[in-house]
């Protein structure tokens, strides 16, 4: 629903008669203000659990970034993460504020910039197949793992093996099973954008 919704906005900026929509800032504040609308809608799905919750944030970080790639996907991330920080309830739960970046999960939300910036670079690097979208995704969960992990380590002042247990070993198989999730659909969408000439990436 929420791919369909991106697309016909796409689709419309496209058919308003502005030839240079493509390469304009216009058209990168449109994809760069979506990729964050799509972020905090998928959000809001969330399992509560005792310290870290699950949520569809590291879900919708990989589909981004999959379809938008490098520039407008981190810069989806880092507009999503600054809207959350100045109090805006984009975050998990309706929330927001700086109180939810120093918490037990705020090393997650921190994570998602260097995670996009990761998975971006290697993309572009290595090419938009199913393949290379599946090992930037899974490697992109990872490293918002790590970056959890280690704040948690700290904040909940916790040893490295409590707070790997608490904040990352009951999340990997999942975050797996997002990473593929996000790395197919993804792919997908952002092939048949770019072949519909409803996505200009420059």
């Amino acid at each position: 629903m929420l791919v369909i919704l991106f697309v016909n906005q796409l689709y419309k900026q496209v058919n308003k008669g502005e030839k240079t929509v493509t390469s304009t800032k216009t058209y990168g504040l449109v994809l760069t203000a979506f990729g964050a609308a799509i972020i905090a809608v998928l959000a809001q799905i969330t399992i509560p659990l005792p310290l870290v919750p699950i949520t569809g944030q590291t879900l919708a970080i990989g589909l981004i970034v999959t379809i938008l790639g490098l520039k407008y996907g981190t810069l989806s991330v880092l507009v999503y993460c600054l809207l959350g920080a100045i109090g805006l309830p984009v975050f998990t739960g309706m929330s927001g504020g700086l109180s939810i970046l120093v918490g037990p999960t705020g090393g997650y939300i921190i994570g998602f910039i260097p995670t996009a910036l990761f998975m971006g670079w290697y993309l572009n690097k290595f090419g938009y197949t199913y393949i290379h979208g599946l090992i930037a995704n899974v490697s992109g969960m990872m490293i918002t793992l790590a970056f959890g992990t280690i704040w948690l380590k700290f904040v909940a002042d916790m040893s490295l093996q409590a707070a790997f247990m608490a904040g990352a070993a009951p999340f990997i198989l999942l975050e797996m099973m997002k990473g593929v999730i996000a790395a197919w659909v993804g792919i997908l969408v952002r092939h048949r954008l770019l072949n519909a000439n409803l996505l200009k990436l420059v």
